[in-house]
């Protein structure tokens, strides 16, 4: 199985989005910040509290969310080269083979930790911090199909 991909820069940001919100601890960071905001808000509401816990609660809250949706998608794909190469990926019973103009690489299944599927890409992990985008444009639903039981049966789910 063969896919030829180039990246658009809005859905990579977006898929960048998902892989921080699908860290558990930005999710519990994400959870608290949220509680502590609806609280200072409920107990403010009441006139139990002055207002600066709930300025406080809100700002924390704002810079979180700006932090996770806008600098830190930005900044990776600005450092990251990937996203302007196109390539050609080769998914086969033994090995996953991705080449560009500038040469290949060749991953065995043993080295991908765990995969997960975005509205546009399927996240392909390493680790918890290494992942590479495959993008589902241009991806024929038959292909699509056939790749998501290939990446069930060759990713091990942990």
């Amino acid at each position: 199985m063969q896919h030829s991909f180039s990246y658009n820069k809005k859905k990579v940001i977006q898929a960048l989005r998902y892989h921080f919100v699908q860290k558990p601890e930005i999710r519990i960071l994400m959870i608290l910040v949220n509680v502590f905001a609806i609280v200072a808000a409920v107990l403010f509401y009441t006139k139990k509290i002055r207002p600066e816990p709930f300025l406080l609660g809100s700002l924390i809250w704002l810079g979180m969310m700006a932090t996770f949706w806008y600098f830190l998608p930005n900044s990776i794909y600005k450092k990251a080269s990937t996203f302007r190469d196109a390539f050609i990926i080769t998914f086969d019973e033994s090995e996953v083979r991705l080449e560009n103009e500038r040469g290949f690489v060749e991953w065995q299944w043993e080295k991908f930790s765990r995969f997960f599927e975005s509205p546009h890409f399927f996240h392909l992990y390493f680790d918890s911090k290494s992942f590479f985008l495959v993008p589902k444009d241009d991806m024929p639903d038959s292909f699509r199909h056939e790749l998501r039981g290939m990446l069930n049966r060759k990713i091990s789910k942990k």
